[in-house]
């Protein structure tokens, strides 16, 4: 059998999607650490474009991009299915997928200033809004009784590191009050043993966070002549 590895960064959402869809379907791999200030050869060499984690290598190939490689995982390793049989479905899961890969809401939440703040919050509460009535429902996960592909990619970054961005901006977005059934969601998300048992530590996320955003804010604006 191929061996199976895993090139990922410990604070990383994306990373964690691979991690948990492996963990769920007891598939066993080896997971190596990558510095990206220090990019190693191997990550250089199997991900020449983007350069960027997380990357799954089966053999001597290597998947690329969270989305594509949970569907490569889902179709190598077919137990304990992620994705739904149904084709509608399916379909139906791809395009709530691509919804959150719009990550320009994130970004400008994640930038919040005093002044702004309040207004990111209205904006971010009417998206997660839309996901909690459209994809959520009155489901327990976003893949009915069992947790699904859905719920790893929400989950990369509603519960967890979303709360590390909140603790920042100095504002709660996901409240019982304003998104009742997301916030539900997210308590049984997290009380799942592979998905608890794999985060990375909440105040060492916060702090590379706080950093990473200073490090943002403090560089000087793209200005052309």
């Amino acid at each position: 059998m191929d061996e199976v590895k895993l090139l990922g960064c410990w604070v990383s959402p994306y990373v964690h999607r691979v991690i948990w869809a492996l963990k769920l379907k007891e598939v066993k791999y080896e997971y190596i650490e990558e510095d990206l200030l220090n990019k190693s050869e191997l990550l250089l060499k199997s991900n020449p474009v983007h350069k960027k984690v997380p990357v799954l290598l089966h053999g001597d190939k290597a998947i690329l991009e969270s989305s594509v490689i949970l569907e490569y995982i889902e179709q190598v390793w077919p137990q304990n299915p992620l994705f739904p049989k149904d084709v509608h479905e399916r379909a139906l899961s791809r395009f709530w997928i691509k919804f959150a890969s719009d990550k320009g809401m994130i970004n400008s939440f994640f930038m919040s200033s005093e002044e702004n703040k309040e207004e990111n919050k209205r904006e971010m509460v009417q998206v997660l809004k839309i996901v909690e009535e459209q994809a959520l429902k009155d489901k327990k996960f976003f893949g009915g009784d069992n947790i699904g592909v859905l719920d790893i990619i929400y989950g990369s970054w509603i519960p967890h590191w979303f709360e590390a961005m909140e603790e920042m901006v100095g504002v709660k977005v996901v409240e019982p009050d304003t998104l009742p059934r997301l916030h539900a969601w997210v308590q049984r998300f997290k009380q799942i043993p592979v998905i608890n048992h794999n985060l990375p530590p909440y105040q060492d996320m916060l702090v590379y966070m706080k950093h990473f955003r200073q490090n943002l804010i403090s560089q000087p604006p793209n200005v052309s002549a």
